[in-house]
């Protein structure tokens, strides 16, 4: 898919999840507080998903698929910590230090 395309797909997508973040809130799903970190979630699981269509494509100076996949696992973490946070602090930092462990194994094994 080239890259024109995929921006395209991007942009699109964003406008999906900003609809369904706020569906979320209209429904009471979500309170208005929630709304960003539902954001980071939807946006970072299409992150994830492009990284897995640009494993196998990568140019030279491109990022990598696994670096694009890990940025969508980034958000994913931001955008769960901060809800939890609304819970307790303690689910937040439990949530972080997972995602820290996980990414580093993961990292750990790529390169191995």
């Amino acid at each position: 898919m080239s890259e024109s395309k995929r921006t395209l797909l991007t942009i699109g997508v964003i406008f999906i999840v900003i609809a369904v973040t706020l569906l979320l809130y209209i429904v009471g799903l979500l309170s208005w507080t929630l709304i960003v970190p539902g954001v980071f979630v939807f946006s970072g699981l299409w992150i994830l998903s492009l990284g897995i269509m640009r494993t196998n494509s990568s140019g030279k100076y491109e990022r990598s698929g696994f670096s694009t996949m890990t940025l969508g696992l980034v958000a994913i973490t931001v955008g769960g910590a901060w809800f939890l946070f609304s819970i307790n602090w303690i689910y937040s930092l439990i949530v972080i230090l997972l995602a820290a462990a996980g990414l580093t194994i993961a990292t750990a094994l790529q390169h191995k």
